[in-house]
């Protein structure tokens, strides 16, 4: 049992080492195929290489072999180039060189002719030193000379020089003034021919285009009453109706004995219209009362200050000017209630607006400057009472910070002469202002102060010297002064009749201009026996 396990044993390790053997043998022959493959394909892969490498050295034994051909033919190229540009800069450079000698040759040419010049200066140079040596030596023998002659001229004309000289000059003065008063004498003939039919065809055409009405006369602030016995109902118990009124309107009542009737006074106009106003409204309603009256004031002023407004705006629209600033059209509507000579402030400045156009659209003047200055020539008089000085400053330094054209800043401002006048629209505001307050029926003026206008006007024509009589005529437009003839010439007359007229400008202030009449003549009588 033990012999046949052991052989069975045997069997199955021979069976096993048969096995393991196949195996190896499976594998080695595996490893030699595959180590023969890959013999197998590097050769064949070296081969490949080997013939890429040959065909490569072949294209760079070619490449190598074109580009020695392409930079000879450079290298021969650019030492043609070379060659070429080596000839141009020697052309250039031997003609810059020919260009070169014949500007120096131009040069030592020039300066030759300098010297020369110089040397024939230094001649003449020499020649007019001897001519001044012999003309200072003349000079000083003809001042020599001039000095005794003057001697001998002083001796025998019993006369200096100085006094010679002023008697010359006095000559000269003389005869330029008479001169100077001949040329002024023609040229104002020549102007008077032709501007004077001008300016009257202008003014003539301004009044009859602009037909205003007649001046009213004008009254105190009076207010009716339909009896007697309301006096005593405005007066109230102790007077306290009537001081209520005063302290609320800021006007004076005057209660006296004129019939059926009151007056009020106040220096402004707004106020006094106010107070007119509140007056009737009372004395219709009846009731008269502290309380009553404060409220009455209170709705007429509002009443008042819509009237002005609107006739502010109503100058402007009937003028055609537009944008004018609030303030400036509410003093425009002031002046409805202002007066001055009798004449309507508003309607003279619309009135003077129109004229101002009119003769600015003759003459080619801007007629909106013209119509602007016109219409606000007297806005200073709304305010005048309340600020120190002229209406015309006034006015204009008003309009000035509402940002009116400075033009139109002039107009207002030279309208009196204050300023001068810069513009020729200033010079036709003043023009239509005269037109406007001087035609026939615009203004009225009181006894007295007709009376002291005239007097003034004579007082001025007597202070110059060689007057001998003075008559103011045609209401003071006219002064005709009769002067003496051995004091004043013919000539100095008309000086005379100049000097005059601009005292009267200067001194005085009147509506429209005063002609200045100077008569000198001379009578001689003699009798035959």
């Amino acid at each position: 049992m033990t012999d046949v396990s052991t052989g069975y044993r045997q069997t199955n390790m021979e069976i096993l080492l048969a096995v393991v053997t196949a195996l190896v043998g499976v594998g080695a022959g595996y490893v030699i195929g595959s180590r023969r493959a890959v013999q197998n394909l590097l050769k064949q892969q070296q081969e490949s290489g080997n013939s890429a490498l040959i065909k490569a050295s072949n294209d760079a034994k070619e490449l190598l072999k074109n580009a020695e051909t392409e930079q000879a033919t450079i290298i021969a190229e650019g030492e043609r180039t070379a060659r070429q540009r080596i000839s141009d800069a020697d052309a250039k450079i031997s003609s810059r060189r020919r260009d070169m000698d014949e500007e120096d040759e131009r040069i030592r040419r020039r300066r030759g002719d300098l010297d020369k010049r110089m040397e024939r200066l230094d001649e003449r140079d020499q020649q007019l030193n001897k001519r001044q040596s012999r003309l200072d030596r003349k000079e000083n023998e003809i001042k020599k000379s001039e000095a005794v002659m003057l001697d001998k001229l002083q001796v025998i004309a019993q006369m200096t020089v100085d006094e010679a000289r002023q008697q010359l000059l006095d000559s000269i003065e003389l005869d330029a003034r008479n001169d100077m008063a001949r040329i002024i004498r023609q040229v104002e003939s020549e102007a008077r021919e032709t501007a004077d039919q001008r300016a009257r065809s202008l003014i003539a055409m301004a009044i009859q285009r602009l037909a205003s009405e007649h001046v009213s006369e004008i009254s105190v602030s009076v207010v009716h009453l339909p009896s007697d016995d309301m006096k005593g109902r405005i007066i109230g118990r102790n007077g306290r109706n009537i001081r209520s009124f005063e302290l609320a309107t800021g006007v004076d009542v005057v209660v006296d004995d004129s019939p059926e009737s009151v007056t009020i006074s106040s220096f402004d106009p707004v106020r006094r219209e106010v107070a007119k106003r509140t007056m009737a409204k009372l004395v219709v309603d009846g009731r008269i009362h502290p309380a009553r009256i404060e409220k009455l004031v209170e709705d007429t002023r509002a009443e008042v200050d819509k009237i002005v407004k609107e006739e502010g705006e109503r100058a402007a629209y009937e003028t055609g000017i537009h944008g004018l600033h609030a303030e400036i059209l509410k003093l425009l509507g002031t002046l409805k209630f202002r007066t001055s000579y009798g004449q309507n402030q508003h309607a003279h400045a619309v009135e003077t607006a129109h004229i101002a156009g009119m003769i600015a659209m003759e003459l080619g003047a801007n007629v909106t400057i013209a119509k602007m200055g016109g219409l606000m020539h007297d806005i200073g008089k709304a305010i005048d009472h309340n600020v120190e000085g002229t209406h015309a400053m006034i006015g204009a330094e008003f309009v000035k910070r509402y940002g009116v054209k400075d033009a139109v800043v002039n107009c207002i401002a030279a309208h009196h002469h204050e300023v001068e006048k810069e513009c020729v629209e200033a010079f036709i505001v003043e023009a239509a202002d005269a037109i406007s307050g001087a035609r026939p029926g615009a203004r009225r003026e009181s006894l007295d102060g007709y009376i002291r206008r005239v007097k003034q006007l004579e007082d001025i024509a007597d202070s110059f010297d060689g007057v001998e009589q003075s008559y103011a005529l045609q209401a003071g437009r006219e002064v005709r002064i009769i002067v003496r003839p051995e004091v004043v010439d013919d000539y100095t007359s008309i000086q005379l009749a100049r000097d005059i007229a601009k005292q009267i400008e200067t001194d005085m202030q009147y509506p429209g201009q005063i002609k200045v009449h100077v008569i000198r003549e001379t009578r001689r009588v003699e009798y035959a026996k």
